[in-house]
């Protein structure tokens, strides 16, 4: 409900820069092209009257007794304002507050920024720009405000999609093609920066496919373009007056700009848009695996050369990739098509893969390249919540018989660790009942109760196997192993140890 957003709080330290004494005179040999554009007049003029304001107002129940605050999003423009609003909303009988002095339901409002893509009056803007709004305002580039309906959100992209009855022709804007921008290339972002309004602002794309850990997909086009709050929702363009963004985050220790701004790139968002106007919600690809990535350990160890693409830790058992003939331990290099650089790369190109399309996916199995045919179902758009387990502390149970190797305390699968550690039935292999602190394997985060169930792709059944595997590996020059690993409700990871 708020406008660009600090993405992050910390307080940046100013490093300084050093400038030398010659660079005033070499100003005067810059080509003039390398200074930007004479002008984006011509851009601006073209898109603004399609740029709009988003006004959204939201009542706040009163919570009785205990004087909390409501929870507005991070970068309301009215944060500033909360010690006021407090004093004004709660006081004395008669004043302010009922007859106990207790808070009343008020109205909160909030400004964003938007664009329209289609003349029948279809905006788009963020998520968190429209978030828990009772009512949604579109406010035209004249002035003109209209009551907007939401037609549908995707919160893991942050993006909305808004309908209105136009008053009058509208102008639209068409989304341009995200994958053709080049770093320096000159971008121009309009929005509604602190209620402003119409406001222009321009600079260059400074980074291209920007992970900075907001969601699943994160693919950011980073700019340096003044983006403020409510500018969130607002188009990014390029100077041919196409839409290559949405402007969405900032990073900033003040809540303004520093030149560090974050846009949805266009590729994703067109895809989006249209799936909100069709179903009113979002039908993701969804392969049905777990994925994680491919350090340089693990590439040696699956004589993956360089490291690369997404390495599966687990496959769901009524996923797609079951039935196709993937397993933990393959790693996927391709899909439809597509080079898989890491995992990030994997979940975004399956999320925008249609629902029940037939594809090829290219894996590295124990060093060779195979191709499996998979039809994608469809992501359930729900968050599954990860059981941590629980160890118990309970040591009145008899002492397992242990062996040591990679650091680790090694026993065989017994009944009395199956319920000491709650390790379910249906995982296999070898406890680990102890970490040498001192260990690679304590820097990769094994602890007690961890099920080791392959070593370099071969399944165990004792200390004694993984003795004799690692020492083979030994012999064999290898500087490390690849152990398969399952927590005890029996989910899986790889870890690389050094053997050496």
């Amino acid at each position: 409900m708020t406008a660009a957003r600090p993405a992050l709080s910390r307080r940046l330290r100013m490093m300084g820069a050093a400038v030398s004494i010659g660079a005033a005179s070499m100003l005067s040999s810059v080509p003039a092209f390398a200074r930007g554009p004479e002008s984006i007049a011509d851009t601006a003029e073209k898109v603004i009257d399609a740029v709009v304001n988003i006004s959204t107002s939201q009542t706040i129940e009163a919570n009785k007794g205990s004087g909390a605050m409501p929870q507005l999003p991070p970068g309301s423009p009215f944060e500033e304002f909360f010690d006021d609003f407090f004093k004004n909303r709660r006081g004395p009988p008669g004043k302010g507050g009922d007859k106990s002095g207790e808070f009343q339901p008020r109205k909160t409002n909030s400004l964003g920024s938007g664009f329209i893509v289609d003349t029948a009056g279809i905006v788009v803007t963020n998520n968190h720009v429209i978030a828990d709004a009772d009512e949604i305002n579109v406010i035209l580039n004249d002035g003109t405000k209209i009551k907007a309906e939401l037609v549908g959100v995707d919160k893991k992209t942050d993006l909305a999609v808004l309908k209105f009855k136009p008053p009058k022709p509208l102008v639209a804007v068409k989304f341009g093609d995200s994958d053709k921008i080049r770093l320096g290339d000159w971008v121009v972002a309009i929005g509604n920066p602190f209620s402003l309004g119409g406001t222009v602002t321009a600079g260059i794309v400074s980074a291209k496919n920007r992970d900075i850990s907001q969601g699943p997909y994160d693919s950011y086009i980073q700019t340096d373009a003044a983006i403020n709050r409510g500018n969130s929702g607002g188009p990014l363009f390029n100077l041919e007056g196409e839409v290559i963004g949405v402007n969405t985050l900032i990073i900033s220790p003040t809540g303004g700009s520093i030149g560090l701004g974050f846009a949805v790139p266009s590729k994703t968002v067109a895809g989006v848009v249209d799936q909100l106007q069709k179903f009113g919600e979002l039908r993701r690809g969804w392969l049905g695996v777990r994925i994680q990535q491919v350090t340089d350990e693990i590439a040696d160890s699956l004589n993956i050369k360089p490291a690369r693409g997404a390495l599966v830790a687990g496959v769901d058992d009524k996923g797609p990739a079951k039935p196709a003939g993937i397993e933990p331990g393959d790693v996927v290099v391709k899909f439809d098509g597509k080079d898989v650089k890491d995992p990030k790369d994997l979940s975004r190109i399956v999320a925008d893969t249609a629902v029940g399309k037939e594809v090829d996916v290219v894996i590295i199995r124990k060093g060779n390249e195979e191709t499996r045919k998979v039809t994608l179902g469809r992501l359930e758009d729900t968050d599954k919540v990860q059981q941590v387990n629980a160890k118990s502390k309970d040591d009145t149970a008899e002492k397992p018989v242990t062996q040591k190797a990679l650091g680790l305390d090694l026993a065989a699968l017994s009944k009395d660790l199956r319920t000491k550690y709650k390790i379910k039935d249906s995982v296999k292999g070898v406890v680990v009942t102890g970490v040498d602190s001192n260990s690679d394997a304590a820097e990769k985060r094994l602890s007690a109760g961890d099920v080791i169930v392959e070593v370099a792709q071969e399944a165990v059944a004792s200390a004694a196997d993984i003795k004799k595997r690692v020492d083979q590996l030994k012999k064999d020059g290898k500087k490390s192993v690849l152990l398969l690993v399952s927590n005890g409700d029996g989910e899986l990871r790889f870890v690389a140890l050094g053997v050496q």
